[in-house]
């Protein structure tokens, strides 16, 4: 088959390269002049950095296999820690560290041993963990994540501290609006993991192009497809038994599409054939994240890869976690990364301003006054980092009414939010679709999705 996967970021990729193993023809382009999508690499001063800071968990099982596909050793390109929050000392947080106990016990040992959390605080955690595991971390009637800690009656310091903290950082959307049903989910898979391993944390040694989208480009390539940048997808046309594609200009053919480009750019290109679908994907609403890098002196190194932090907008208190670069890359010793997730208001700030209020945020809360004083300093932000994940989100499944036509992306359907491993499991299930559509006689092509044979509908 010849297939044509818009959209070089990481659902793109695993959809390419499972249909490449598969032995289609696969054809991949992106827009942009390099692989990623909001996950890439990016040259900064001379640095080769992120586009964003990222954390993966060990329980993304579809990312870690793939990462082996291509050809790149997980143990080599992550940094693997066990699941933590922790604040600098003295700045007023907590230490919340898991030992490496089996599982459940690895949460106990965490609880018994956390630092800066009352009795009470460490009571309404074990209540909290006890009903989410007799609830099998599924919630049914779905709220906001602010409405669910306020029915375990969590305390506001544990709030402050771990749960609010967690749900920015995962659901890159503040828990007064973000969904509880998808913030659980994100649970059972970390504190509440029936693996240790599962809930580990792991801090990408790699750009995040490297990580994968190059590497999958790379197998694309060896198995006979094309991989072409800096190609825009300008229109789509069903003709025959397949798709005709107007890739910059020019016409191309194709048995069969997966449209991997961001939900905005989908739905306009799927306006002329599904107006309902479209409708549904003009309805997200995005949350930006902003990524602030600072260069110090080489020797400069922190105690810890990463800190959380406490953040106070109105305080002029931005960053929400700290990670030294020099840790993960011996080459960038010297360099912070401070994330800021649901970054609307700061968004808004002159870019300047952000930096230096959070280099401020840093000395204070890392008593290292030098670090008030960075060498240079740039800030990224994703304007459409993730879809904002809010109670009861209408997302779609991979599958469509179009027949060889197939959604990929990390805000279709799934009990995650819009994580790398989202993003992944959906290539895959995209793949997946494309190949079994591939093996019907074409006569039954047409007939396919009526008859609901072209496979899974969405991601789970």
């Amino acid at each position: 088959m010849r297939v044509a996967v818009a959209g070089g970021g990481w659902a793109g990729c695993a959809a390419a390269v499972e249909l490449a193993r598969a032995g289609a023809q696969v054809t991949l382009v992106e827009s942009a002049r390099t692989l990623g999508g909001r996950a890439r690499g990016v040259e900064v001063h001379g640095a080769q950095v992120d586009n964003g800071q990222h954390i993966l968990l060990g329980a993304y099982a579809a990312t870690l296999r793939l990462l082996v596909d291509v050809g790149i050793d997980p143990d080599a390109a992550l940094l693997r820690l066990p699941v933590q929050m922790r604040y600098p000392e003295g700045s007023g947080g907590m230490e919340f560290v898991a030992p490496r106990w089996p599982a459940p016990l690895h949460l106990l040992g965490a609880l018994l041993r956390a630092k800066g959390l009352g009795r009470a605080d460490k009571l309404a955690l074990a209540r909290f963990n006890s009903a989410a595991r007799w609830m099998g971390w599924v919630l049914y009637q779905d709220c906001t994540v602010d409405e669910l800690l306020a029915r375990f009656d969590q305390t506001p310091r544990l709030n402050r501290l771990l749960w609010h903290p967690l749900c920015i950082a995962a659901l890159n959307t503040p828990p007064s609006r973000a969904s509880a049903k998808v913030f659980l989910a994100v649970l059972r898979d970390s504190l509440g993991a029936k693996r240790r391993a599962a809930s580990d944390m792991l801090l990408p040694r790699l750009d995040m192009g490297a990580l994968f989208p190059q590497a999958a480009a790379r197998l694309v390539e060896r198995h006979g497809g094309a991989v072409r940048t800096g190609v825009r997808l300008d229109a789509l046309a069903r003709v025959d038994e397949g798709w005709q594609l107007t890739l910059s200009g020019q016409d191309a053919l194709f048995d069969a599409v997966v449209l991997a480009t961001p939900a905005p750019q989908t739905a306009a290109l799927l306006a002329p054939h599904d107006p309902a679908l479209a409708s549904r994907l003009h309805a997200f609403e995005h949350e930006p994240i902003a990524t602030c890098y600072l260069q110090y002196d080489p020797s400069v190194r922190l105690d810890l890869p990463f800190y959380a932090l406490l953040d106070d907008p109105a305080s002029g208190r931005w960053g929400q976690f700290a990670f030294d670069r020099g840790q993960l890359d011996a080459a960038q010793a010297g360099l912070l990364a401070v994330v800021v997730s649901a970054a609307g208001a700061a968004a808004e700030l002159d870019q300047h301003a952000l930096a230096a209020g959070i280099a401020v945020q840093l000395a204070q809360d890392l008593r290292l006054p030098a670090l008030a004083t960075p060498q240079w300093t740039r800030v990224i932000t994703e304007k459409r980092a993730t879809f904002s994940c809010t109670p009861g989100l209408d997302r779609p499944g991979n599958d469509t009414a179009l027949p060889g036509l197939v959604l990929a992306g990390d805000y279709t359907a799934s009990d995650y939010p819009a994580t790398l491993e989202t993003a992944v499991r959906s290539g895959v299930c995209a793949a997946t679709i494309i190949r079994a559509y591939g093996t019907l006689p074409r006569e039954k092509r047409s007939l396919s999705h009526a008859a609901g044979t072209a496979g899974p509908t969405s991601v789970r």
